[in-house]
């Protein structure tokens, strides 16, 4: 319970928010979560690079503060704007340098990482530490800062060197990504040399941003239970599982939610036929509306499969490739839309010239066509190899269109094999699989085919997946007792 004397003043660290900039989940978290902490009473702040594409956006912006800092080349400016049509505020770290670019925050126009990531997101978080003790002066002194990812993870960090530092959570939403940078990185960016060792930022002689979140945050949580077991293993730990099962009485794991004002087939506008769990019949507008689209054969009965992803080998794209050459006499149609590793995008293209009956794919990422797939599809294909939370498989729930996943991270903690128990009883929600083969991906799609054929049983399926209840107020609401009890310990 939030009383005067514990009420939580959260300042939130990300690196992107949507809709002010979105490259993956971690944006789609960052709009969503501050919300609903907001509506819970805490009092929260969004602190965020502001990147060429906000400034020169229609956002309405206000200049806070412009300061000269020592060791900073440039000026900082600080711009204070809100999340989406929220009154969350947000508070935007100007640099003419490091953050105006325009285009991803991460990546150039070539797709290659910036040469000067470490400098940019080093700077970031010395901003965030300094705003995180009121040293810019902005009259709020938050309780808790919650840094996100490896971009404002040096911030627990730096905190950890002042005694008045607020507490610190980090969390992980996917620990393949690390900020792993040469020796000399850590040399020209001025931090402590006592940061400089196995127990602080050095891993294997290389500066480890992630490594300043997971050694100095008073609490460690990551996007899933699940994925909180599974990076305490050598499979999945990248050379930091000691480190993780030495802190495990501080880590834990919390579900993502989705914001179901955005995704909802009762009210979305960017789908062709809006649709409830009492009119299921109008959901097969949408899969001829996705036929008509991805120039597929308009036939009701096709089995249609969806798949919105990064393409890379985390989320099983060459299992996606392998079983679609299984498919020519089936029944099936499927649509893909996504980008990512190029030799990726040749062999879909490819696959998709070969057999325009069944396949349609776009190379890409369009919101309308994200949507139309979640509620065209009959099933949402996700054999990821890791995974550690996962949004598409609760989009696609909402949508009624049933997901069939790899049982890792995030999938296994949210979808419900459909057994005959878990039919029978009212809870299944999806086809779970157990190993990252095609052969076991091809035996959960004919399961989830068996059962479409028995209308009345499938249309069961899809009701119990839109029933399923994965808003952002129930994973808030946990954050919010991690935040308590963090805060309890201090007094």
């Amino acid at each position: 319970m939030i009383t005067k004397q514990n009420k939580p003043r959260v300042l939130f660290a990300t690196s992107e928010a949507h809709p002010l900039i979105k490259t993956g989940g971690l944006a789609d978290v960052s709009g969503a979560l501050p919300i609903a902490l907001q509506q819970l009473g805490c009092d929260v702040r969004v602190i965020l690079p502001a990147y060429g594409d906000i400034l020169e956006s229609n956002l309405s912006i206000k200049l806070l503060t412009e300061k000269y800092l020592p060791g900073v080349p440039g000026k900082i400016t600080l711009f204070s704007a809100h999340l989406g049509d929220s009154s969350v505020q947000v508070w935007l770290v100007g640099h003419a340098s490091a953050f105006a670019r325009r285009g991803n925050p991460y990546l150039d126009a070539q797709g290659d990482i910036w040469p000067d990531n470490a400098e940019r997101f080093a700077l970031f978080c010395k901003i965030i530490a300094l705003a995180a003790l009121d040293h810019l002066q902005l009259d709020w002194k938050p309780n808790v800062v919650h840094c996100n990812d490896w971009q404002t993870a040096l911030v627990p960090a730096l905190l950890k060197q002042t005694p008045e530092a607020p507490r610190c959570l980090f969390t992980i939403h996917n620990l393949a990504y690390q900020g792993l940078f040469p020796q000399a990185t850590f040399n020209a960016l001025g931090l402590a040399a006592e940061l400089w060792s196995s127990e602080g930022l050095e891993f294997h002689g290389h500066l480890s941003f992630i490594k300043g979140g997971l050694v100095f945050a008073d609490r460690i949580n990551t996007v899933s239970t699940q994925y909180a077991k599974e990076i305490q293993t050598p499979e999945m730990g990248y050379g930091l599982e000691g480190l993780l099962r030495y802190r495990r009485k501080v880590l834990s794991g919390i579900v993502n939610g989705i914001d179901d004002t955005i995704w909802n087939p009762k009210t979305d506008p960017l789908i062709i036929q809006n649709y409830t769990t009492n009119s299921l019949a109008k959901k097969k507008v949408n899969k001829a509306a996705l036929q008509e689209m991805y120039r597929l054969p308009a036939k009701k009965d096709a089995f249609m499969l969806g798949c919105v992803s990064r393409l890379v080998e985390q989320k099983g794209i060459d299992l996606i490739l392998e079983f679609l050459e299984t498919i020519k006499d089936k029944p099936f149609q499927f649509c893909l839309l996504g980008t990512g590793d190029p030799s990726f995008h040749k062999k879909f293209i490819s696959m998709a010239k070969k057999n325009p009956a069944q396949i349609g794919v776009i190379i890409g990422y369009d919101e309308k066509f994200a949507h139309q797939i979640e509620a065209g599809s009959d099933i949402f294909i996700m054999p990821s190899r890791f995974e550690p939370c996962g949004l598409n498989q609760l989009y696609s729930m909402r949508y009624g269109t049933v997901p069939v996943v790899h049982h890792v991270g995030g999938l296994a903690d949210t979808v419900i094999d459909a057994t005959d128990m878990t039919m029978a009883d009212g809870t299944a929600t999806g086809f779970v699989f157990t190993q990252p083969t095609v052969p076991a991906l091809n035996q959960a799609v004919t399961r989830a085919h068996l059962l479409f054929r028995k209308p009345r049983i499938w249309q069961k399926l899809v009701r119990n997946t839109m029933n399923a209840d994965f808003s952002w107020q129930k994973s808030a609401e946990k954050y919010l007792d991690l935040y308590l009890t963090m805060l309890q310990s201090d007094s």
